[in-house]
């Protein structure tokens, strides 16, 4: 075998056909990577995706804007506002990390929900908003981590606070549903008869109702003999109410051994009114809500409420996604009979569809605002909430202001 001398005088195997070794090759393995890699490249050895990859240089970030940076100082010097006005990007979450406080603080003082939207230009109130100076009521707002099995009535008694109290500061309803590991803001005057334990004191499940003992205060258990205008005089709430709270047909029928649910007023919340400028799509549905409305002849007051349900429910976008199987600006779902999924995210369906009466394109089906009995008197939350059966009814009440603005300015 023939040999040939390498560059440190060693001896290397002549590759076949009479040529010399390689000795670029083990040349080249001294060289620095990357110019390898071109060499590679040029030679056609290797494509460009081939050659040695090179670091990711990352962008830098954007500079924040001057409101951006005012927040930021305003936090870094310890003064938290009364109130901040939403940018482009922000979330709730950011907004409660930037100020050192809880989501559920911020959600509650605002009367938001965990799968609430919100919008630039929007105002939100801080809990405890004052200058870093003022001496703190309270070394840190008292709140109540939801485990398993808790129930607010539960939690109200375990502090000593009234239920009223308690829903009130967190936004709550007595329908409103809580979560494990959702935070319950505590009021003030709360007695936190669990400081300094490791953890919460377990709850007692209340024991199991005798044979004969009477419903939960907001059921009422169906007899023979009742009829709907006798419960609801017996629990003194409007018949429409009662009709409204259980989907009961015109007709009012009910039978034997059903289970109503009693209506009961919707807890006065303080909330911040929602300020919100109209993007031109929202402008563009907030038109078309308003337009079919003055052409099914509804009142000011009815397309009031459909501005708010849709800028709760969609913030005014006719989206292809939501909770389950709704969709559009209300919404609504095919699988409860508002229609196709092509027909509720057709805007000016969906419209008519909310308001419902004698040109509902679901007749018997679903009931629009038109179809509830008596909804003039009531609450622009009880109207909206008729219609749109929400796990969060009280959210839509922070949106009546706003709505009527939009009314007055979209004629």
């Amino acid at each position: 075998m023939a040999y040939d001398v390498d560059d440190a005088g060693g001896r290397e195997p002549r590759r076949p056909g009479g040529r010399g070794p390689a000795r670029g090759i083990r040349g080249l393995l001294t060289v620095p990577l990357a110019v390898v890699s071109a060499v590679a490249v040029t030679l056609g050895i290797a494509q460009p995706a081939e050659a040695a990859p090179q670091p990711v240089k990352r962008q830098p970030k954007a500079k924040a804007s001057t409101a951006g940076a005012a927040v930021r100082a305003a936090s870094a010097t310890g003064a938290v506002p009364a109130e901040i006005v939403v940018a482009e990007g922000d979330t709730v979450s950011g907004i409660a990390e930037r100020y050192g406080l809880s989501t559920a603080e911020v959600l509650a003082h605002n009367g938001l929900g965990w799968s609430s939207l919100i919008f630039p230009g929007q105002r939100l109130a801080l809990p405890g908003g004052r200058a870093a100076a003022a001496p703190p009521a309270r070394d840190a707002i008292a709140k109540h981590l939801v485990v398993d099995g808790d129930t607010m009535s539960g939690i109200a008694d375990r502090y000593g606070v009234a239920l009223g109290e308690l829903l009130r500061v967190n936004g709550l309803s007595r329908q409103s549903l809580i979560f494990p590991g959702e935070a319950i803001v505590l009021p003030p005057d709360a007695d936190d008869r669990s400081a300094g334990a490791s953890a919460p004191p377990p709850i007692t499940a209340p024991p199991a109702a005798e044979p004969g003992a009477t419903a939960p205060a907001d059921t009422h258990l169906v007899v023979d003999g009742d009829t709907v205008w006798d419960i609801a005089a017996r629990n003194d709430v409007e018949v429409a109410a009662l009709i409204a709270a259980n989907g009961l047909d015109a007709n009012a029928t009910i039978r034997a051994g059903q289970r109503l649910a009693i209506p009961r007023p919707v807890p006065v919340v303080a909330v911040a009114s929602v300020s919100v400028v109209l993007t031109e799509e929202m402008r563009t549905n907030a038109q078309l809500i308003v337009d079919v409305g003055r052409e099914l002849g509804v009142p000011d007051s009815g397309i009031v409420v459909a501005l708010a349900a849709a800028a709760q429910e969609s913030g005014l976008k006719n989206v292809r996604h939501g909770d389950r199987d709704s969709q559009g600006l209300f919404q609504q779902r095919p699988s409860q009979g508002w229609g196709t999924v092509e027909e509720v995210l057709d805007p000016v369906r969906a419209a008519t569809a909310f308001y419902g009466g004698p040109t509902n394109p679901n007749p018997g089906v679903t009931a629009g605002l038109l179809d509830i009995p008596g909804w003039e008197s009531m609450s622009l939350t009880e109207a909206a909430q008729s219609v749109q059966r929400s796990a969060h009814p009280d959210h839509y009440a922070k949106w009546e202001a706003q709505a009527k603005a939009w009314l007055a300015e979209l004629g």
